[in-house]
């Protein structure tokens, strides 16, 4: 679906309920769900973020054991953060065009304030800092700003690195560094549909640090908003096709090499692992095509917008999420019952995929819609809303703890 085209259903209000997590089997693009048990206990050695106070009127839900409530709020279209290396929190609101700067200077697990770091960009999205540079994708562009540990407000304009082909069906931009220091930049289609003229569109480029010597790493992604580097390898969630009915394509979640092709707009991944299935809208098939297209490494419901994602790399969740990814599915806009508006937990090597925030649907009432999800430097997770403009923090404090606090 097209993350970008979402934002434009009336909906209102409805209080959340209570859920376990929920696991979905890899490869099975349906919604019958099994419930599981909540989270283990963490080891000892965990650390325990701060505990603010439970938010009034609507929270999601999280597993047992986790406490949801609200870091920030008052945003226009909150979208992509970044964890700077003092931990501060860098969020980019793209209808405003600014990026904002969230601290909690005193651990309180609130933003103490929203500081304008830059404003007057252009749909601004992706965020990545890297060697003493604050990195911002516009629709149109990469930039950057230099930036020192603890700043708050960027010094003079910033300085072009790369053109993109701006807005289009899919208007978003989003950045990651390698290890190694290279830039890599994902960009979405224009269409629903269709074989591209430019070759930068439906891809993931890499460039070098300053902008310079790009090419395609990645091909036949039709909306990569998720990029995230985790243990030697590139990770992406996508935005399947739409058009083709309630269930299909299932959206996907990849593991990029160089040079790969993912699929569109030819081939999509039916069954996790498995060769991917020829798009009819493109006539006869040539079977070469989708032996050639990597699959999808993990799978959700069709039409539920797969967006930022993170990997949990901290210590204060209990063992069995180290190393899981987070993603945010935003939500589906033309199925005839809702797909998303949660945030997932998969696991890389098995490709399971279980529910962990939800509650901001109900039926065909909507609360709110998850965008990014990042790791603090406590080790709570954030998670970004751009249906209310709010960020919530989750963490893990244990179930007794949860229990008191309800019960007072």
């Amino acid at each position: 679906m097209s993350a970008d085209q979402v934002g434009t259903e009336a909906e209102t209000a409805s209080p959340a309920q209570t859920s376990q997590p929920v696991t979905h089997t890899a490869g099975d693009a349906s919604q019958k769900t099994t419930t599981v048990g909540g989270a283990t206990n963490a080891s000892p050695a965990a650390a325990t973020p701060a505990l603010p106070p439970p938010p009034r009127g609507f929270s999601p839900t999280a597993p047992e054991g986790f406490r949801v409530t609200l870091y920030a709020e008052g945003f226009d279209k909150p979208r992509l953060m970044a964890v700077a290396e003092n931990g501060d929190i860098f969020l980019s609101d793209p209808n405003a065009g600014a990026v904002y700067v969230l601290p909690d200077r005193n651990a309180d697990g609130v933003a103490d304030e929203t500081l304008t770091f830059a404003k007057g960009l252009d749909q601004p999205h992706g965020l990545a800092f890297h060697d003493g540079y604050l990195y911002v994708a516009n629709t149109g562009s990469v930039v950057r700003f230099p930036y020192q540990s603890g700043q708050t407000k960027a010094q003079g304009a910033p300085e072009k690195l790369v053109d993109l082909p701006p807005r289009g069906g899919h208007s978003t931009r989003t950045i990651e560094f390698s290890p190694e220091g290279q830039l890599f930049v994902a960009t979405g289609s224009t269409c629903n549909v269709c074989e591209e003229t430019d070759e930068r569109r439906a891809a993931v480029w890499v460039y070098d640090a300053d902008g310079k010597n790009g090419r395609p790493y990645a091909t036949g992604l039709r909306n990569a908003v998720g990029l995230e580097w985790f243990d030697g390898a590139l990770w992406a969630t996508n935005n399947g096709r739409d058009m083709l009915g309630d269930d299909l394509p299932p959206e996907g979640f990849y593991q990029l090499s160089d040079g790969g092709f993912y699929g569109w707009p030819y081939c999509y991944t039916v069954t996790a692992g498995q060769p991917q299935v020829w798009d009819k809208d493109f006539g006869q098939a040539d079977p070469s095509v989708c032996e050639d297209a990597t699959p999808a490494f993990a799978l959700t419901t069709a039409h539920s917008a797969p967006l930022g994602m993170a990997f949990y790399t901290a210590q204060a969740f209990p063992e069995a999420y180290q190393g899981q990814m987070f993603a945010g599915l935003h939500g589906s806009w033309n199925r005839s019952q809702k797909s998303g508006y949660k945030v997932v937990s998969i696991d890389p090597a098995s490709g399971e995929v279980q529910d962990f925030l939800t509650g901001f649907v109900q039926g065909n009432t909507v609360k709110g819609r998850p965008v990014d999800a990042a790791v603090a430097q406590d080790g709570a997770l954030l998670v970004t809303d751009d249906g209310e403009g709010r960020v919530w923090r989750v963490a893990w404090v244990g179930r007794q703890q949860v229990s008191d606090s309800a019960a007072r």
